[in-house]
């Protein structure tokens, strides 16, 4: 009877490490890191930070890694803040580091940025100040329309229009919907 309950229960542990693998291998990814790599490390066991948890960067530095570990774990030079730390860091702490959102996301597009200054003709004056700025559909493309200011009216004389576009139109409609 023993020897039954043993070899039942040894059947339903390989059963459920086989299952576990399974499961494990279907999702995990192998870290992509190199030596050189500049990365951030999770500040979760970081207990020398001062000010409230909450506030807290949940990433810190901008640290170098020196070697690769094994498969889970890489060594980076400290800085002097934390230099007293233990320079090995486990891969889940770790994250990669991106300059910019570009080198992240490369195919997201950047909403282009407003004028700064624009010059307007057929206009009573020179722009003042862009207010603000909204998307639009004409001809099936997305163009922008900016709130303008122009220096010699008031503000209820605002005016739309688009970047490079040389008519604008004051419309106060168009201004009582913002």
């Amino acid at each position: 009877m023993w020897k039954r309950a043993c070899d039942t229960a040894a059947k339903c542990i390989a059963k459920a490490k086989e299952y576990n693998e399974k499961r494990w291998d279907k999702y995990h990814m192998e870290p992509d890191l190199k030596e050189g790599d500049q990365v951030l490390v999770s500040t979760h066991n970081f207990n020398n930070i001062k000010g409230p948890q909450k506030m807290r960067d949940s990433f810190s530095g901008l640290f170098t890694i020196i070697q690769l570990i094994g498969k889970n774990s890489v060594e980076v030079k400290l800085t002097e803040e934390v230099f007293r730390k233990n320079p090995v860091f486990p891969v889940s702490l770790v994250k990669p580091y991106f300059q910019t959102e570009e080198d992240k996301f490369p195919s997201r597009k950047k909403d282009p940025t407003p004028p700064d200054r624009v010059e307007v003709e057929g206009s009573p004056g020179p722009v003042q100040k862009i207010i603000k700025a909204r998307k639009i559909r004409i001809n099936g493309k997305d163009q922008r329309q900016y709130l303008v200011r122009l220096k010699s009216q008031k503000e209820d004389k605002n005016m739309f229009g688009r970047r490079g576009h040389t008519r604008w139109k004051p419309s106060s409609k168009e201004i009582k919907s913002f």
